[in-house]
């Protein structure tokens, strides 16, 4: 699944390619995403003029003098810029067509993915929410430890949630808890202010170095520009069960939490 970094790259490969630019049409091939996509959508896109790309957690948004699409990618889904007369896939579901000759194409083979559209985007109920950027400047130790006291359940679970901080996802959770030197069990609020001023500076630096990589690509991701991103060969956790460990050479461990695979060092990582 497309996680914060590959989100951001996403957004820095199409920006250039749609600010300043008008929608000319909106070409929806199949509605059948994640939720149906409105008829709202077209309505407010064609004809309008993007004025910037920006992100918000794992979301896209197109803002244009008319308002603004809300796009997430799912669990397959990517964004390319492509010749606008070029041949649809099979998975590609919808096009908008610009008055350069180029088109922003979505492709999503699994349909897990949404677009919609706001007057007010942060203020649409998936974005309302959320807690801080990891990157931005209200998130940091003190912020975490004060979130964190008399809560249960394990770190890993607790930096994953968005009402906490948005878009530290399984990938980016397991690697920044690993450079931080803490378990991926331990209890939250049991966690001390020291120790969690290191894992919002790993949050910070694992997700700076991944979106630098172009993301990360397991299976279907590709940035804006079609390439895939290449952080995986510096993932240090992180799918690499019974491989040494980089620091302490011991073999590196996998657990389920909540439904989602955990990578650590039982040496490293107390």
């Amino acid at each position: 699944m497309p996680e914060l970094p590959e989100v951001e790259t996403s957004r820095r490969g199409i920006e250039p390619y749609l600010v300043g630019h008008k929608i000319d049409r909106t070409v929806i091939r199949d509605r059948r995403l994640r939720w149906p996509v409105e008829a709202v959508v077209d309505a407010g896109l064609t004809g309008s003029e993007v004025l910037s790309v920006d992100r918000r957690a794992k979301y896209l948004l197109i803002r244009t003098n008319k308002g603004t699409a809300i796009l997430h990618l799912g669990m397959s889904g990517s964004v390319r810029i492509v010749d606008r007369e070029s041949p649809a896939g099979v998975h590609d579901h919808f096009d908008l067509e610009l008055n350069s000759g180029l088109a922003l194409r979505y492709r999503d083979p699994r349909r897990f993915g949404s677009l919609h559209w706001s007057d007010d985007p942060l203020a649409h109920p998936l974005l309302r929410n959320l807690g801080p950027e990891p990157l931005g400047e209200e998130f940091d130790g003190e912020y975490l430890w004060r979130k964190s006291r008399k809560r249960k359940l394990g770190v890993k679970q607790f930096i994953m949630n968005a009402n906490i901080v948005v878009g530290v996802g399984n990938i980016y959770a397991s690697e920044a808890l690993f450079s931080a030197g803490i378990n991926p069990k331990r209890a939250a609020g049991r966690i001390a202010l020291p120790r969690y001023r290191r894992l919002a500076d790993s949050i910070r630096d694992v997700l700076s170095r991944a979106i630098k990589a172009g993301g990360t690509t397991l299976q279907d991701f590709v940035g804006g520009d079609g390439e895939a991103g290449y952080f995986r060969q510096q993932l240090d956790v992180y799918d690499r069960e019974g491989l040494p460990c980089r620091n302490c050479r011991k073999p590196i461990t996998s657990i389920v939490q909540g439904q989602r695979a955990t990578y650590y060092c039982t040496t490293c990582q107390t």
